[in-house]
């Protein structure tokens, strides 16, 4: 789930008061019990999904991991998405309040595992049947050949689309930027609603249109800072002018709120999201009929259509007084089994490879379409400041969009704040 990527590297400032969502493992520091080998105590997880939809799917698979182990009690803790990153780096840094396991967004991960709070989980029980995970999934969780996490789920984006203001502003779905500006053009004009919905207080949402203009936020090989290239600021000056034409609408606070109940109440046609997003849009009163809602790939740019590789990782604390529970847990929860019933309630997409050969999910409409677009999905760099490329970013974008800083402007902003992140970069 994506609710606030930026939110997350801009939250910087905040207290340590986790305490009583901390590592409350009890006594067994190895988790098991005396002279039997069976775990037990207590494994604390802090899960960043959605709530109001994800969150009651994994709360119960994670509670159900009792099952299993029965000596064994899961805390589950739901963490906001935008607040997550600082609130366990925070309780981590302190050594007070932070959990056994944490659903770590792929950015995440080295950069945790960079700061020593990730325990290295080669040859852990939490790295079971690892040849079947996907392998641009797998390279989120390699941080120095050690390995620091779990693929839980994969993802990038698409343009969700509203099949019924489609039909009635007799349109089809665009392929390009320039269709996308004459498509939202005939939108307005027929139904007099916008077009585009293009969150503007998420640099996340920004990715896939500088992907399509052949830019980069870094070359990490080459340690070269590419955002303020020319690539980059054609990034800039697209965004800018789906806002100025009218084909889109932005805002600059509060963006998935805002961007998730116009599209939900057909108060706008479409609008760029990812997998994470599909159970929630599916209960708007637009999408009572699941079939009206219609997915494709985001408008290719001048390069081609790019779209970034998301999704999360399971990650175990290095300061857990519960490691050998918690490996299990984080085994449990992105094992096949448990990702067949992700995928079925929520449609996210599995990291495993025989997941997707279960019924279930090779005839889940939403897992069809995006499974071609995660394999040709752009990485991100997966090093340790990767999560924090998003503040820099998610300010300029935002005052390019709103008219405060021109694309050029803003793209070479960008560039001098990451330079200043990245020591010795180019």
């Amino acid at each position: 789930m994506r609710r606030g990527i930026a939110a997350t590297a801009l939250v910087a400032a905040l207290g340590v008061t986790l305490a009583a969502c901390g590592s409350d493992s009890g006594s067994n520091g190895g988790g098991g019990a005396k002279g039997s080998g069976e775990l037990s105590g207590t494994v604390t997880w802090w899960d960043t999904s959605t709530v109001g939809s994800e969150d009651k799917v994994f709360k119960k698979v994670a509670e159900d991991f009792k099952k299993k182990h029965p000596k064994v009690t899961v805390k589950y803790v739901n963490v906001p998405f935008g607040e997550a990153q600082n609130k366990f780096k925070n309780a981590a840094q302190s050594g007070s309040g932070a959990p056994d396991v944490i659903r770590s967004e792929v950015a995440w991960t080295p950069e945790f595992a960079d700061l020593g709070y990730l325990a290295p989980l080669d040859g852990t029980t939490a790295l079971k049947d690892s040849e079947d995970f996907l392998k641009q999934a797998a390279a989120s969780t390699q941080y120095k050949g050690k390995t620091y996490g779990v693929p839980q789920v994969i993802d990038s984006m698409g343009i969700f689309y509203n099949k019924k203001i489609f039909k009635e502003a007799g349109v089809e779905v665009p392929k390009t930027i320039d269709e996308l500006k004459t498509v939202s053009a005939k939108i307005k004009q027929k139904t007099g609603k916008p077009g585009l919905y293009l969150r503007g207080d998420d640099a996340y949402w920004f990715l896939s249109f500088l992907y399509g203009e052949g830019g980069d936020l870094v070359d990490a090989e080459k340690k070269t800072v590419t955002v303020d290239n020319t690539a980059g600021v054609k990034g800039f000056k697209v965004v800018k002018d789906l806002v100025d034409s009218g084909a889109a609408k932005t805002d600059a606070t509060d963006g998935w709120n805002n961007m998730q109940t116009a599209f939900k109440d057909g108060k706008v046609a479409m609008m760029i999201n990812g997998p994470w997003a599909v159970a929630d849009t599916y209960a708007g009163k637009e999408f009572k009929d699941k079939a009206n809602l219609g997915i494709a790939p985001v408008p290719a740019g001048s390069a081609g259509q790019g779209a970034p590789q998301g999704g999360h990782n399971l990650a175990v604390y290095a300061g857990s007084k519960n490691l050998d529970a918690s490996y299990a847990f984080a085994e449990y929860m992105t094992s096949a089994e448990t990702q067949a019933t992700v995928a079925k309630e929520l449609s996210l997409l599995p990291t495993r490879q025989s997941v997707y050969i279960k019924s279930d999910v090779a005839t889940n409409e939403m897992i069809t379409f995006f499974k071609p677009v995660v394999d040709k999905a752009v990485e991100r760099p997966w090093i340790p400041e990767t999560g924090s490329l998003f503040a820099p970013l998610v300010t300029e974008y935002t005052k390019v969009l709103t008219g405060q800083t021109s694309p050029d402007a803003g793209a070479k902003a960008t560039g001098d704040a990451y330079r200043k992140l990245l020591k010795d970069w180019k």
